[in-house]
């Protein structure tokens, strides 16, 4: 009868590299006492075990296939410094209020990822392991990012503070309105909207995920007639004025292309979208570095990854991996308007984008640390679903530093895009006024809303006809966490 394997590491080399197959826990991947050291990346891993599988097995198993593991023993390790290598599993615990899901905490040595490259680092720790058969789930709930490590990265190209500067735009949010419909306007008539919208009181106009360069509109002719609306409401307001020219296209030369020609146009921003991929957006901020633009960053196609509290990537990630890569706006959810997003989770996006050093706040789902070295911090920006009428809860959940983009809150307006711009452009400042005065904004925010409104018609018809407007439901993804009683 064959003796049982034992659970530990195997340290002699005779056994631990004999030819076969050895539990990851064994080959050195399961580390319950080993110390993250200040220079190791650490990921927080969500895991769901299949049926029978030892959770620490499982942790183990992610440390060893996001690192150097396979499914067998290969000799060739002994030609490595295989310790440094091997990623390791330090922890697991059960997530609070889930059975049979698990949190395992995993540690990656400096060395694993070459410097200043978003796709390297992800290719492990989001490689081949999301397919591996022994999970039935398991997602990137969190990552530590040490500072050796984030002084490799040139983060973003502006960064908030001189965005206000260049923009000379102090003390309130921006303003901005994505152009509505999003597809089958003329290029003409595209430039339209932009006008209104800019005139009307708002800071920035933008395109669409998904307006590109199509049949209806080609490229050169969106750019040129937005452009000319942009310096036609300059003019007209004294403001400095822009629109997020969308440059996502099929190849990185048809990109620089579409760039180039918004910066002869005399653009303050270019935007492009997360399904361009890492190294096209790294690509993109060094350009946008070069040619002092704001990089905008839309983040379609995101919940792909973020959306399924089991699977995936969640978006606390996504937007640390975008600071590092460099973009100066970023999509971070509005937790009011129509799309996904639980309110303390979405502060804690805005607090991953603004901070210069990000605490832990397991209730906003940060769980660890994280030093930004200094790194220019992101304008998150507020977008989907969102209407004059919650203007003081946008305020009081996201502060100053924020975009709040009304798309059809301002082109949806019964007496044009014009009016519903205006409408915005008053329902902010009267209550950033209120804030400055004391007011308590959630609790009277609504009442400082209805006193403006007796004096700007817009505003009134903009209450009058979404104010009762809500997307109450429940949202897919919330912080697990345990409250333990505070040490004495």
């Amino acid at each position: 009868m064959n003796k049982p394997v034992e659970e530990g590491v195997i340290t002699d080399a005779k056994k631990r590299y004999s030819a076969g197959v050895l539990k990851y826990r064994q080959m050195g991947y399961w580390m319950p006492d080993y110390v993250p050291r200040d220079t190791d990346t650490i990921c927080l891993f969500r895991i769901t075990p299949q049926e029978g599988v030892d959770p620490v097995e499982a942790a183990a198993a992610v440390a060893g296939e996001s690192s150097t593991a396979t499914w067998t023993v290969v000799w060739t390790d002994r030609l490595t410094a295989c310790d440094n290598y091997r990623a390791k599993a330090y922890k697991v615990e059960p997530v609070p209020g889930t059975p049979g899901q698990y949190f395992a905490w995993v540690a990656y040595d400096l060395i694993l990822f070459e410097e200043g490259s978003i796709a390297n680092m992800t290719a492990s720790l989001i490689g081949n392991v999301f397919s591996f058969k022994p999970l039935k789930a398991i997602r990137l709930e969190d990552i530590r990012i040490p500072v050796a490590y984030v002084k490799t990265f040139k983060g973003p190209p502006t960064g908030l503070i001189v965005e206000r500067e260049r923009l000379d735009k102090f003390g309130r949010p921006l303003l901005g309105a994505t152009t509505k419909p999003k597809l089958g306007l003329s290029g003409r008539n595209y430039g339209r909207v932009v006008y209104e919208g800019l005139k009307g009181g708002l800071d920035f106009m933008k395109d669409d995920e998904n307006i590109n360069s199509q049949p209806f509109m080609h490229w050169r002719d969106r750019y040129l007639y937005v452009m000319d609306a942009v310096n036609k409401a300059s003019a007209a307001t004294g403001e400095v004025k822009g629109s997020y020219l969308n440059v996502t296209a099929a190849t990185m030369e048809d990109m620089y292309e579409r760039a180039e020609f918004a910066k002869e146009l005399g653009s303050v921003i270019v935007m492009v979208d997360l399904v361009i991929g890492w190294t096209a957006i790294q690509s993109m901020a060094n350009w946008a570095r070069k040619h002092d633009m704001i990089l905008h960053m839309h983040r379609a196609g995101h919940g792909t990854y973020t959306r399924q509290k089991t699977h995936g990537v969640s978006f606390r990630v996504m937007a640390k991996w975008l600071r590092l890569a460099g973009c100066d706006h970023l999509h971070a959810g509005t937790a009011v308007g129509k799309l996904e997003g639980d309110p303390m989770t979405v502060q804690g996006y805005y607090n991953v984008c603004r901070d210069s050093y990000t605490r832990q706040d397991l209730p906003r789902g940060l769980f660890f640390d994280q030093d930004w070295a200094d790194l220019k911090k992101v304008m998150p920006v507020a977008s989907g679903g969102i209407h004059a009428g919650q203007m003081h809860q946008l305020l009081d959940l996201f502060g100053d530093d924020v975009v709040l983009q009304f798309g059809g809150g301002t082109i949806g307006h019964p007496q044009g895009i014009q009016a519903g711009a205006v409408a915005n452009r008053v329902a902010l400042e009267a209550m950033v006024k209120a804030r400055n005065e004391g007011l308590d904004l959630k609790a009277e925010g609504p009442e400082v809303l209805r006193r403006a409104a007796q004096f700007c018609a817009p505003l009134k018809q903009a209450l009058d006809t979404w104010g009762d407007v809500t997307f109450n439901y429940t949202p897919t993804d919330t912080s697990d966490y345990a409250v333990t009683a505070a040490v004495a």
